[in-house]
């Protein structure tokens, strides 16, 4: 048996929420789905294997990119763990979006998470999540769930969500290199979807950007930004929406 990780996590915080759902997981493996050049098709899993399965949700949904790259691995009904990080917003209809792709790549889903981790594009949202608490209700939830894999119990759970989801939208925003920029390609290097072009990295890709905020954490002279009078537009409308605490959940 083996217990792996496969995430998309730009930022970080799909990272560390899924790193407190395997806290107590034995010898956890990992296959970064934000990897473009990786050969995703080699990944194959065995039946009394367990996965997590962690993105982000951009504007309600499941990144397209993470989903078409875990289309590509073989799961073998091996009992996997779904886990959709939201920004303080709402996640609405990721969790069935990753639900119906984890069982389209032959995985059985036995439990799910909602987990909240700071906004990846307006940072004042969420600033910090998953904090403590938070991390210790994620590891409350694991609990749960490796009680109901050692039962043997590969039962689905009942996920919220619509089908068909939501129609796909989202703010748009493209980073851009400002002057302090030393074309050191970092961010082209590290941009899961190809979208920066190695030899002039300063713009990007529109049609390939999924203003996922890679590039601006990696950014080592913290020069790649967005327009500052479109982001403080968008983090006034924001503003109601991701007020207040918004809870974690699980579905066992």
């Amino acid at each position: 048996m083996k217990y792996t990780q496969i995430i998309f996590s730009p930022t970080g915080g799909t990272q560390k929420a899924a790193d407190a759902l395997t806290k107590n997981w034995p010898d956890v493996g990992r296959i970064d789905l934000s990897a473009a050049a990786d050969d995703y098709t080699k990944y194959s899993f065995d039946p009394e294997d367990v996965v997590l399965i962690a993105m982000p949700s951009f504007g309600g949904l499941a990144p397209q990119t993470a989903l078409d790259r875990l289309g590509k691995i073989k799961g073998n009904s091996a009992r996997c763990v779904i886990a959709a990080v939201y920004g303080n917003r709402a996640w609405e209809d990721t969790l069935v979006q990753m639900e119906d792709a984890a069982q389209k790549s032959g995985f059985q889903v036995i439990a799910a998470v909602a987990a909240v981790a700071e906004h990846s594009i307006m940072r004042q949202f969420a600033a910090g999540r998953p904090d403590e608490e938070d991390c210790r209700e994620l590891s409350g939830y694991a609990a749960s769930i490796m009680k109901k894999i050692e039962a043997g119990d590969r039962s689905k759970p009942a996920i919220p969500g619509n089908r068909p989801y939501k129609k796909a939208g989202g703010l748009g925003m493209v980073p851009q290199a400002g002057s302090a920029c030393t074309k050191c390609g970092t961010c082209a290097k590290q941009c899961p979807t190809g979208a920066i072009d190695v030899q002039s990295p300063k713009g990007a890709d529109k049609t390939k950007c999924i203003s996922c905020m890679r590039c601006v954490s990696v950014c080592p002279q913290k020069t790649r930004k967005l327009n500052g009078a479109v982001l403080a537009a968008a983090s006034l409308a924001m503003k109601k929406a991701c007020s207040g605490r918004k809870p974690n959940e699980m579905f066992l």
